[in-house]
C-alpha cells in the first residue's frame, strides 16, 4: 500500500471524530459546546460567548439565532445545523421566509 492511500484511509477514519455532535444550546455549558459543535472553540472564546449572549438574552430560539452572537457566523451554524438543539433534543430546522405561511388544502367535495 502507498503512502497516498494510507493518508487516504486515516484521513477518512478520523473525519467522524470532526464532525459535530448533538447538544442543545440553550443548556450546554462552554466545554460541552466547544466539545460538541465544529468549528466552536475555546480558545476563540465563541462556546464563552454563546453562555454570554444566552445569559444576557435568554434562551435560544433558533439556530440561525447562534448568528447574533460575536464570532459565530452563518457558515458556522449551517455546518453545525444537525447538531445544534435547541428545545428537547429537536435539531433546529432552517429559518424559511414562508415558515408561517401554511398552504390552504382545498375543501373536499362530498357527494350528497
Amino acid at each position: 500500500m502507498s503512502v497516498r492511500h494510507l493518508l487516504l484511509a486515516a484521513t477518512l477514519l478520523a473525519a467522524p471524530a470532526f464532525a459535530s455532535t448533538p447538544v442543545n444550546i440553550n443548556t450546554a455549558d462552554a466545554t460541552t459546546l466547544s466539545q460538541s459543535l465544529d468549528g466552536v472553540g475555546l480558545a476563540k472564546a465563541q462556546a464563552q460567548a454563546i453562555i454570554a449572549w444566552r445569559e444576557a438574552n435568554g434562551p435560544f430560539s433558533s439556530a440561525d439565532q447562534l448568528t447574533e452572537v460575536k464570532g459565530i457566523g452563518p457558515s458556522l451554524v449551517e455546518r453545525n445545523r444537525d447538531a445544534i438543539q435547541i428545545d428537547g433534543g429537536k435539531a433546529s430546522k432552517p429559518r424559511s421566509a414562508k415558515a408561517g405561511k401554511a398552504k390552504k388544502a382545498p375543501a373536499a367535495e362530498e357527494d350528497g
